[in-house]
């Protein structure tokens, strides 16, 4: 799917409650799931023990650290859209947050975007976006996220 462009903030508003879209897949592989317990100390053997994990996971192999799929959020937001006609945007926080199924190493995950709301802030608007992600073949999210974006000046 093609990146969307929303110019500026009163375009941003008209799409409150719509699908912006879904992002590119892309493969979450072992190194990247050892890089992320690299980077934050998180070693659980569900997710660096590749003989372990595969011995004694109840998912037969290692999966990613829930917190590395939502990491990947923002990343996977830009592939949705851009915003032009503003001056800048920043991650404000998470609303609802959890975690209906494993992403296993290996699978390849992408995200859809919905734009939930939009609110007036001092000096330009809050976006809510939920971001929906999945697993190539999987039966349910394994992700879903409420992110709060704001966007400044325009």
């Amino acid at each position: 799917m093609a990146k969307r462009t929303i110019n500026g903030i009163e375009e941003l508003k008209s799409l409150a409650g719509q699908d912006l879209g879904s992002s590119e897949w892309i493969e979450i592989d072992q190194g990247t799931i050892q890089a992320f317990a690299d980077a934050t100390g998180d070693h659980q053997w569900i997710h660096v023990d590749v003989e372990r994990a595969q011995k004694e996971s109840p998912f037969g192999g290692p999966i990613a650290h829930g917190l590395l799929t939502l990491s990947i959020g923002p990343r996977l937001m830009f592939d949705v859209f851009e915003m032009t006609g503003v001056a800048g945007g920043l991650n404000y926080g998470y609303g609802k947050v959890r975690f209906p199924a494993p992403v296993p190493a290996g699978a390849k995950l992408r995200m859809n975007a919905t734009l939930t709301s939009v609110e007036d802030v001092p000096g330009g608007v809050q976006a809510v976006v939920t971001q929906t992600f999945e697993v190539e073949g999987g039966t349910k999210p394994v992700c879903v996220a409420e992110a709060m974006v704001r966007f400044f000046g325009g």
